[in-house]
């Protein structure tokens, strides 16, 4: 008896979905001509008071576009829906617009079901979304699908269309679907009619500018608080601390907000399948959002990061990456705590995300790594993931504020298994990490830049004219880099390379080397500063005068209150920003000295400092 009941329903089932459907298709003819193109036309211009007119004016014909609309808007995924449930809630009373947008929701989910189920229909924009919500399925904590769908719908990543074509693929009845989708979109669908309520009175004189604001600012609070409460209860329990945090998936959604879609970025990550996780993955650096581009592989699980202790010190930012299991290391400086979080993170089974050169590629090339992690990599155990980076150097070089539109690719290169870990020694795995990582952005560049400021700050970086040697008198200006002493000039073209010799940015700065390294000998530089010194831990910033000087020897400052030295074996880099500062650790605080003169100058101590290392061990060898 069960059986048969069941076997009625499953056959009663399509074709109530299918009436259904052809219902709302029958509705989108009537109405499409005479109402709906009109107010798509308004909806695509923002144009509200437009569309509250064109509303009112229909009366129920209105109210049944909305619900189309919406319907409209949950098949194609990609169109925001805010814009016509505001509308309504200007047109409407609110309890009449919350029932006309939940009955478009229903309408649209309804659609999407007979799609997914009976035609087995694909969506392009539902498959760009895909792998976001199987992430979040795969690490949720209630395995129950309703649960699960009410979960995406307090989330304000996934997008009411996609989150349908989810549900439809999963093996929910028809009724139990369209009820979950029915109650977890109110929420949203009621701070949008509120805030079209709250827009009427103000339009009508009957409230405030001020007041206005405020309700609109309380509404999207509320929302944020419940979705917050909920989320943090169904989703994130137990999380805090790790990748898997609710703080986490908060930084990388203000990331996606950040990046958008500025970049066209191509993952080639095939080798990633063969990777046991957890895995550290290694990756060089040509620029700041590189952090971002990894995050696009298909990690199995959310991974850290090992980032600059800067990041993870200072207000604001040392919560962020403490909840949201982001690791830390002082820059250049032996820290025994980066191989302890590092072990931990990967006992509790994520991946964890390092960048070994520990600063940005000045010129395109890839920087010598000068902490060299073969011996610790051996001593943890576990697969490494080697990936190279192309195209973002100059998208966003460190030398420009601007940043261009282009192409980065993020290609796993190797997958090193443990096993084959333990057969290679220490200096055997580095010469690998190395020699895998190693990128030159002039080489690899492909994308066409037609923008007229390519020069604007590259004298910040290429501080001595290549052809004559003076010191700080090139000037960049549109895609011109002129030097005043001797008049010469080095166009760049689409294709970020000099019309003539040097061709490149990475050969214009190896022209500077070969210049400098002369006179290394005999070496004292002396430069008087302004110090930003971030105390140890997160403690207090405070500001002095003082003079930093470089010679052969190593590194030392002097100031009224602070007097320390740094040899050069215990200074193996030094970390700078075009045209602003070079930067140190010393004791646990991290040293920020800004040139009072001739700002240009502290890509010169970088460089020294590179080339002094780089005799040293060209000696030691």
């Amino acid at each position: 008896m069960d059986l048969s009941k069941e076997k009625k329903k499953n056959k009663l089932e399509p074709l109530l979905v299918g009436l259904a459907t052809a219902a709302v298709l029958l509705l989108f003819v009537l109405f499409l001509k005479a109402l709906m193109l009109p107010l798509l036309r308004l909806e695509l211009r923002h144009d509200l008071a437009g569309a509250q007119e064109l509303l009112r004016s229909r009366g129920l014909t209105g109210l049944i576009s909305v619900a189309l609309i919406e319907a409209l808007q949950m098949v194609v995924v990609f169109i925001p829906a805010e814009f016509i449930q505001i509308s309504c809630g200007l047109s409407y009373s609110f309890p009449v617009a919350l029932l006309a947008c939940d009955c478009g929701v229903c309408l649209g989910a309804t659609i999407i079901f007979f799609l997914v189920r009976v035609l087995h229909f694909q969506s392009t924009a539902f498959a760009k979304r895909r792998q976001r919500i199987e992430r979040l399925s795969s690490a949720t904590h209630e395995r129950n699908t309703v649960v699960f769908l009410y979960l995406l719908f307090f989330m304000p990543i996934i997008p009411f269309g996609a989150i349908c074509y989810y549900g439809s693929s999963s093996r929910l009845p028809y009724r139990k679907y369209l009820l979950t989708v029915a109650t977890g979109v109110i929420p949203s669908i009621t701070v949008s009619n509120l805030m079209g309520e709250a827009g009427l009175a103000f339009l009508k004189n009957a409230l405030p500018f001020w007041l206005l604001l405020c309700i609109i600012v309380l509404l999207a609070v509320l929302l944020f608080v419940l979705i917050t409460l909920v989320i943090r209860r169904l989703y994130f329990s137990g999380a805090d601390g790790t990748p898997d945090s609710m703080m986490y998936a908060f930084i990388f959604f203000l990331v996606r907000l950040w990046q958008g879609r500025r970049q066209k970025v191509e993952i080639r990550d095939a080798l990633l399948a063969s990777a046991e996780a957890p895995y550290i993955l290694l990756a060089n650096h040509e620029s700041f959002p590189d952090f971002y581009y990894i995050s696009q592989l298909p990690h199995p699980r959310n991974p850290s990061y090992l980032v600059n202790e800067y990041y993870c010190t200072r207000p604001i930012l040392k919560p962020m990456a403490k909840h949201g299991g982001i690791l830390s290391k002082k820059l250049f400086t032996k820290d025994v705590s980066t191989a302890v979080g590092l072990l931990r993170m990967l006992r509790k089974g994520f991946p964890v995300v390092v960048f070994p050169e520990g600063r940005l590629s000045p010129d395109g090339c890839s920087n010598p790594i000068v902490e060299p992690g073969g011996a610790l990599y051996k001593k943890l155990g576990v697969d490494l993931v080697l990936v190279k980076l192309s195209g973002a150097y100059f998208a966003a070089p460190k030398w420009r504020k601007k940043t261009f539109r282009s192409t980065i690719t993020v290609s796993v290169e190797r997958v090193v298994k443990r096993d084959e870990l333990k057969s290679m020694t220490a200096e055997e795995l580095d010469a690998l990490i190395a020699r895998t990582l190693y990128n030159d952005a002039s080489e690899e560049q492909e994308t066409r830049y037609p923008q007229r400021g390519k020069a604007v700050g590259l004298d910040t970086l290429l501080y001595r004219c290549a052809d004559c040697g003076a010191l700080y008198t090139t000037q960049g200006a549109g895609n011109e880099l002129a030097c005043s002493a001797c008049g010469s000039r080095h166009r760049l073209n689409e294709r970020y390379r000099f019309e003539g010799e040097p061709a490149t940015i990475h050969a214009y700065y190896e022209a500077i080397k070969r210049i400098e390294v002369p006179e290394l000998d005999g070496l004292s530089l002396r430069a008087a500063v302004r110090t930003k010194i971030f105390g140890a831990d997160g403690g207090p910033v405070r500001w002095e005068d003082g003079e930093c000087s470089l010679t052969e020897a190593g590194f030392a400052y002097r100031s009224d209150n602070t007097s320390f030295d740094i040899p050069l074996a215990q200074l193996p880099a030094l970390a700078f920003s075009c045209g602003e500062e070079f930067e140190l650790y010393h004791d646990g605080e991290l040293h920020y000295f800004y040139p009072t003169e001739q700002k240009k100058q502290v890509a010169r101590w970088a460089l020294l400092v590179d080339l002094l290392n780089e005799r040293s061990r060209e000696k030691h060898e």
